[in-house]
């Protein structure tokens, strides 16, 4: 089976398909750590990856931990660094780029840090936008403009990494109040949770589906935080069209993951990686 096959196969599972305008589909698949083979989770193992983020990666990176501490089958050298010195052997690199509220910059940072030498030592690499990076205002053409020049050119610079792409994380959907329905009736998109915020974060996740599913590995961070245990979604509608949010048991603050959202994160996120082959 071909790579691309495989990423497409696994996209296909991972999260009911869209059809590129209206976001459905209430069921998806999840995956077990217990049914992936020994030997996947050693390859793994021995694989140097790279990984940029802020607060929601540092949700997942604790999850990867406690999943560690319950299989031990999971060995995993998972570090906090960007250093040259750590990618001479297996390691799971993570560091914090860019500024929150600044997509452009998180751009430029990965960039820059693959064009250190981590691009010609990696054998998979990959950065996500935060929650707070795609709002109502943003302007998602030019942010996904943007990263995907800067995606194609490190691939061209780098042909031998893995370049994963990631959906951007979603918050709870708003909660019904006569003051949200009166921001409705003006037409304004105030307000932290107000659902036009989530609604720009699926739409975003639209161009990296159309772009990439088939083509390069994506993991759909987006599609997990919206699934339930027993695979249904968390949904909301908006302008006639159904989207996908958190779900609220996932998180306490309504958009960073508490122990159950981080360990499911993580459990689907270290499968995926250990299937990237």
């Amino acid at each position: 089976m071909k790579a691309c096959e495989a990423y497409a196969i696994f996209t296909l599972l991972i999260l009911t398909c869209c059809n590129g305008e209206i976001m459905s589909g209430d069921r998806t698949t999840i995956h077990s750590l217990d049914k992936i083979p020994a030997s996947l989770w050693e390859a793994l193992a021995q694989k140097r990856v790279f990984f940029g983020h802020q607060s929601v990666g540092d949700n997942i990176i604790q999850g990867m931990n406690e999943l560690m501490d319950e299989h031990n089958v999971l060995r995993i050298n998972i570090e906090r660094t960007k250093r040259l010195a750590c990618f001479e052997k297996g390691v799971f690199a993570h560091f914090s780029i860019g500024k929150n509220e600044n997509p452009a910059a998180k751009i430029q940072d990965f960039e820059q840090i693959l064009r250190s030498g981590i691009g010609e030592k990696a054998d998979i690499a990959f950065f996500k936008f935060c929650f707070v990076d795609i709002a109502s205002g943003t302007d998602i053409q030019k942010v996904f403009s943007d990263y995907a020049r800067t995606m194609g050119s490190l691939k061209t610079a780098y042909p031998r990494v893995i370049f994963v792409h990631v959906t951007v994380p979603l918050l709870r959907k708003e909660k019904s109040s006569p003051k949200a329905w009166l921001r409705k009736l003006l037409g304004k998109a105030d307000g932290f949770f107000a659902n036009e915020h989530n609604v720009q974060r699926n739409e975003y996740n639209q161009l990296i589906m159309k772009k990439y599913a088939g083509k390069e590995p994506i993991f759909d961070l987006a599609g997990v935080e919206s699934t339930y245990p027993d695979g249904t979604r968390q949904t909301f509608a908006e302008g006639g069209k159904t989207y996908y949010s958190l779900v609220p048991e996932y998180t306490e603050d309504g958009g960073h993951l508490n122990e159950l959202g981080r360990k499911r994160v993580a459990e689907q996120f270290l499968i995926f990686l250990a299937r990237i082959q």
